[in-house]
């Protein structure tokens, strides 16, 4: 059920978080993302940690892209149920302007200061509706680059809800959430491909070869094995990653961290 903020709790906001305990609070709920067991876990401790930053409702979404037409995305959604159905059927991936925000800048800002495109009203309309009315975008930058991003989105049904002095506490916690629940996202989806993938620790050592830019024969010296092996193993390998050859297949590993 949407719920109005009125200009009062603009102040209750203020002083919220120039409580004297808010620095602890939000650090305990930081840290209580490290140790969530799964994805149900992860939302509910990410609702409970934008919640001690006055916010309503919360996006974390995350990209990697490993190859030529090769995109994943993953996400962790603690709002109104709607908002993912609409980001689906206005197939938003490829034109997220929040998304687009981290590809290009590391800094957390609030909605009203992205560059907007007019292809982006429908966007920015729809999530108005969803809980994201006034929102704070924050970036997961890595050093990947645009290949490997994740991006924050804390909203409130108040139009301006984020436009006060409160904002300043508000963008340092946005940033170390954003970072937090990156890092958690990375993990589940690294144990997500080691399990799928079936890759075993000499596969790895074969990838950190490839990634080190060895040729086969160097390999070969390394490891005293003969190239016909080599080669076969890089075979299976790329067949366990779906990747058309082994560079692709390093860099998939190594966006995954695994290397």
């Amino acid at each position: 059920m949407k719920h109005s903020v009125n200009q009062d709790d603009l102040f209750s906001l203020a002083a919220f978080t120039s409580a004297a305990d808010y620095a602890e609070r939000t650090l305990a709920a930081l840290n209580s993302i490290e140790d969530s067991d799964n994805a149900a876990v992860a939302v509910v401790r990410f609702r409970s940690a934008f919640r001690l930053m006055g916010a309503d409702a919360g996006v974390f979404l995350s990209v990697v892209r490993d190859g030529p037409g090769r995109t994943t995305f993953r996400s962790l959604l603690a709002c109104d149920p709607l908002w993912a159905i609409e980001y689906t059927k206005g197939d938003w991936e490829e034109r997220d302007p929040w998304l687009r925000h981290a590809m290009n800048d590391t800094e957390p800002v609030r909605i009203s200061e992205l560059r907007l495109r007019p292809d982006d009203e429908p966007f920015i309309r729809a999530s108005a509706k969803l809980g994201f009315a006034s929102a704070v975008v924050a970036p997961a930058p890595t050093s990947a680059g645009d290949a490997r991003v994740g991006v924050l989105c804390l909203g409130s049904h108040q139009p301006g809800f984020f436009e006060c002095d409160a904002y300043r506490s508000v963008r340092v916690i946005a940033r170390a959430l954003s970072m937090e629940l990156h890092r958690w996202l990375l993990q589940a989806a690294r144990r997500e491909l080691l399990t799928l993938s079936g890759l075993t620790p000499d596969d790895v050592d074969l990838l950190r070869h490839e990634e080190a830019g060895h040729s086969t024969k160097v390999i070969c010296a390394r490891l005293n094995m003969e190239a016909s092996t080599i080669n076969c193993r890089f075979q299976r390998l790329r067949a366990k990653l779906g990747a058309p050859d082994r560079r692709t297949a390093a860099r998939i590993a190594r966006l995954y961290g695994l290397l």
